[in-house]
């Protein structure tokens, strides 16, 4: 599939796990693709590997929650591959795992990257897509923005970027710009939360597969298949949207249907 043939993207975030694994997938499928990240090394080194398959690529860095940044980043991808037609709200943390160790600084600083940041790019790229009558912006969140699972700043962000995803969708639908939400579950990758957490636990993906009824955890490239679907014209009537890709981890509680039936 050539989906996004003549079609520019801005991956934000691209140096991470799921970021590389969206910026290669819209890639394959013929868009040129900006990789925004914060840490230039990671960006450049995605940026490679997208040419390297053959893609086309730009590594860009930039700071999300920086107006002025995202503004340069923007103008530079537009000099070099074209403005975008798609925007992958992609970039996020977590930094604190429950209430009692988040004070009030942790707090402001995840909200900060996790949704003001998505804010800030959304309204950099909006203006070109409104001239343009045509674009998509995908927002990515988390289940732990639909159920309790820790990390209560993250989650209260992600929360909030559904409720912005939709009214992303109202206000500019009528305009052609269409603006969905991937929420993925448990995903594999190598980000530093996922390093720490596997240092004291070498087994917790295998573990964590219990809970989830299709029996594994997420890989990256689960996540950008989701996100080249909604972000496809193919899914023009597809608007205001929260695409869960979690193996039916929000769907039931198989771990509790196990321990209720005795047979």
């Amino acid at each position: 599939m050539m989906r996004f043939e003549g079609k520019a993207a801005l991956v934000t975030g691209g140096g991470g796990g799921i970021g590389s694994a969206i910026a290669m997938r819209l890639a394959e499928e013929g868009a040129a693709v900006g990789v925004l990240d914060r840490r230039g090394d990671a960006a450049t080194e995605v940026a490679t590997r997208v040419e390297a398959a053959g893609g086309r690529a730009l590594a860009l860095t930039a700071e999300i929650t920086d107006p002025a940044s995202v503004a340069g980043a923007l103008t530079q991808m537009t000099n070099a591959i074209g403005a975008p037609d798609v925007l992958i709200n992609n970039a996020a943390w977590a930094l604190k795992g429950d209430l009692e160790s988040t004070e009030l600084a942790d707090w402001k600083a995840e909200l900060e990257i996790d949704l003001d940041g998505q804010f800030v790019c959304a309204k950099a790229v909006l203006p070109g897509m409104v001239a343009r009558g045509a674009g998509a912006i995908v927002n990515i969140g988390s289940v732990n923005g639909l159920v309790a699972l820790g990390n209560p700043a993250y989650s209260a962000a992600k929360a909030g970027l559904l409720s912005f995803t939709r009214s992303l969708a109202v206000e500019y639908g009528p305009k052609g710009i269409r603006a969905n939400m991937v929420s993925p579950g448990t995903v594999e990758t190598d980000i530093e939360t996922w390093r720490i957490r596997r240092e004291k636990n070498p087994k917790i993906f295998d573990q964590l597969a219990r809970w989830y009824p299709v029996g594994r955890v997420g890989q990256p490239e689960d996540i950008a298949a989701a996100v080249a679907f909604v972000a496809a014209d193919e899914a023009g009537f597809v608007n205001g949207a929260n695409l869960v890709v979690d193996g039916g981890l929000t769907a039931g509680l198989p771990v509790m249907i196990e321990e209720l039936i005795l047979e």
